[in-house]
């Protein structure tokens, strides 16, 4: 699989990641397939929600050789309700939740005069709503195993105020907000809040929204030469997610080459 990170043999190995019960929503292609690839390479025991079928199970079949071969479900993480049941049924299945990711958004372009209540809601629902109910979903089991991490997905884009992105942007700002909202109220039980901020993700996706100059245009404004990749987002959230980053908590750890 070009540009994983089964193609990349030299990333960090997490021994404290081997067999720990992970569930990311989105998991299906771009960040999300990287990171139930990347935990799935560590020995972990992964599930992920997505509602894209065919991307999901080819990812699946890519990694039924693991340790523990993933499981996906279909699933509308915006109905509160389905994905309670969702992820109670995950939990059952790993046998735990110590790790969750909240992952799964949707940053289709909306200028102002589009937007309607009804375009509003159903935009924070995907990109913020699930985020909250899905870590009251999995605290009491963190709580019960003494601990865990949960990683957040945010945005750079409100942090650069782009264009026709005011809903999406709202809802990442919120983010950082609840990540250290949750870091301290669930610190005392072990639990670990973060939150990751990529820059621009080399996706099939993003693709969709910038020419080859735009992307020209965005590497001169990285510090860093080249392409951000999913495996570079995933390998935060593994670093984040295991025993070496015990003492990390309420903060956003950025990704982004430098992106000003």
């Amino acid at each position: 699989m070009e540009g994983t990170l089964q193609a990349r043999g030299d990333r960090a190995v997490y021994p404290s990641l081997n067999d720990r019960c992970v569930i990311v929503s989105g998991g299906g292609s771009g960040i999300g397939a990287a990171l139930v690839e990347g935990f799935a390479r560590q020995g972990a025991k992964v599930a992920f929600v997505d509602v894209q079928d065919g991307p999901s199970e080819t990812l699946c079949k890519a990694l039924s050789a693991a340790d523990h071969p993933p499981i996906y479900r279909n699933c509308d993480i915006t109905d509160a309700a389905i994905y309670a049941d969702t992820l109670a049924e995950l939990i059952g299945a790993l046998g735990g939740c110590d790790v969750l990711i909240n992952n799964a958004a949707n940053d289709d372009r909306h200028t102002l005069d589009e937007v309607t209540p009804e375009y509003w809601d159903s935009r924070m629902a995907v990109n913020l709503k699930h985020q909250f109910f899905a870590a009251k979903a999995a605290v009491p089991t963190m709580r019960a195993a003494g601990g865990g991490s949960i990683i957040n997905m945010g945005s750079i884009s409100w942090h650069l105020g782009l264009e026709e992105l005011a809903i999406y942007q709202t809802a990442k700002a919120a983010i950082e907000g609840l990540t250290r909202s949750l870091a301290r109220e669930l610190g005392r039980d072990n639990i670990r809040v973060n939150a990751i901020i990529p820059g621009n993700v080399e996706t099939p996706r993003q693709q969709r929204w910038y020419t080859p100059e735009g992307e020209a245009e965005i590497v001169a404004a990285q510090c860093l030469d080249g392409r951000i990749e999913p495996p570079d987002i995933a390998a935060m959230a593994l670093f984040l997610a295991s025993d070496d980053a015990r003492f990390c908590t309420a903060h956003n750890y950025w990704v982004d080459a430098g992106w000003r």
